[in-house]
């Protein structure tokens, strides 16, 4: 496809050549204003947006092109504006630079000129978004799918990077919802057996009296039902990881049986008499306590200290308060993508609830409630009633100094648009503040500009 230009003069003249001249090499966007260039930005999201400081209503002055220089920028802090201005004007462009402008060109413009700084700032431009994409992928927030930014994620994200360079056995202990088999994923994909299988089974979710056959497989005629022999899940696991969840449910013959794999690394089928080895990394998990579970007679002490050679913590969600806000964000954009809903943001509220709430559930449940905010949420904004956390007494929302100024912000901003019928000069004159600053509270305040 060819990069998308935006060409924002108020010459009809000046347009029209400077399409006919790039049209061949670009898809190219026309604007004769600043109300113009923004829908056209916002539309076509171009790589580069060519803008002359003289637009209408005042096109001697440069306010109204400084505006929409700020208004773009706003809309998108990567943006690659070159200005271009008459010789007498070069002033006012050294001062778009100085605002965030990429360069800028007098006029008469020198075509050739023209053609080597676009094919200079388009490159500079994908660079910036494959660095910005790969630095979200790889970025200190983030390992093998996790985040976090917080001291507690950065301590777990050392400790798997270190674990899984060995084959030891690991115990990972956290409440329900916290991440425990991305956990074990993230160990199994930083190990030399990342290109075996991982195979994950949930010790409690599968019946007592056909547990034993999906760990150790079955011989042909074993039991009633047993039509042909089966591979189980530990077998399958040869070469890779076995992710053992929910240990904890565990029944107390079956611990006998881990145990001894875990000592001898060979398996014997339901009904068979071979010893068959596998050679499977074991990761087990639960959000039970252990212990308790071990001086209660419910788990053997013996598969605990196997099983636990290196314990990994998984901390509460409620105790990464940060992380909150930036998992919500990811899942937002994922789900809001998904919907075809990408100009989608978190309300102010929204933003207050999300890090007030102590989320029993964890992160699955905050992945949930953003997963259903999303589809249930009309227009640009998601709101705390649309996460369902306007309970004040569930969120256990603190007003503070910053929670009040904001509300007085935000009740004289909307009633200076009503007052203006939505008219966004009329109503930052009324406040005594630029069109620039208005949008910008408006984008921090969560007030939607239709």
């Amino acid at each position: 496809m060819k990069p998308h230009l935006l060409i924002v003069d108020d010459d009809e003249d000046i347009r029209s050549q400077m399409k006919w001249a790039l049209v061949q090499d670009y898809d190219i966007s026309l604007a004769e204003d600043r109300v113009t260039a923004l829908a056209r930005y916002q539309e076509h999201h171009p790589i580069v947006v060519l803008l002359d400081l003289g637009l209408p209503p005042n096109p001697a002055d440069s306010k109204e092109g400084l505006d929409t220089l700020s208004e773009i920028l706003a809309l998108d802090g990567r943006a690659k504006i070159i200005i271009v201005t008459g010789q007498s004007e070069k002033n006012n462009a050294l001062q778009a630079i100085g605002h965030g402008a990429y360069d800028f060109l007098c006029k008469p413009v020198d075509m050739a000129e023209l053609m080597v700084i676009l094919k200079r700032v388009i490159h500079v431009a994908r660079l910036e978004k494959d660095y910005h994409e790969m630095e979200q992928r790889l970025g200190p927030d983030s390992f093998e799918g996790m985040l976090g930014a917080g001291p507690q994620m950065q301590e777990v994200f050392s400790q798997i990077r270190k674990v899984a360079t060995t084959d030891a056995p690991v115990l990972i202990l956290g409440e329900s919802g916290t991440g425990k088999e991305m956990a074990a994923q993230a160990i199994h994909h930083s190990s030399p057996r990342k290109n075996g299988p991982f195979v994950a089974i949930n010790c409690g979710a599968i019946p007592e009296n056909l547990l034993e056959s999906e760990l150790f497989g079955h011989e042909k005629g074993s039991f009633t039902g047993a039509h042909v022999q089966r591979r189980g899940r530990i077998e399958a696991a040869s070469g890779g990881t076995l992710f053992l969840d929910e240990i904890g449910e565990l029944p107390p013959q079956l611990q006998v049986k881990i145990l001894r794999y875990l000592q001898e690394l060979y398996i014997e089928r339901v009904g068979g008499r071979e010893k068959i080895p596998v050679d499977a990394r074991v990761i087990a998990a639960t959000n039970t306590d252990l212990k308790r579970a071990l001086q209660e007679g419910k788990f053997r002490e013996d598969l605990f200290y196997r099983l636990a050679v290196v314990v990994l913590k998984l901390p509460p969600l409620r105790e990464r308060k940060n992380d909150a806000l930036l998992l919500a964000q990811t899942f937002l954009q994922t789900f809001a993508a998904q919907n075809k809903k990408d100009n989608q943001k978190f309300s102010q509220d929204a933003l207050r609830a999300i890090q007030s709430y102590h989320w029993p559930g964890n992160v699955r449940e905050l992945e949930n409630r953003v997963k259903r905010s999303v589809i249930m949420s009309d227009g640009k904004w998601v709101t705390a009633a649309n996460l369902e956390l306007t309970d004040s007494a569930e969120t256990n929302v603190v007003r503070s100094l910053k929670d009040a100024r904001e509300g007085l912000e935000s009740a004289m901003v909307q009633q200076a648009l009503r007052r203006n019928n939505g008219n966004i000069s009329k109503a930052a004159s009324e406040l005594g503040i630029s069109r620039p600053t208005l949008y910008e509270m408006m984008e921090k305040l969560g007030i939607s500009k239709e």
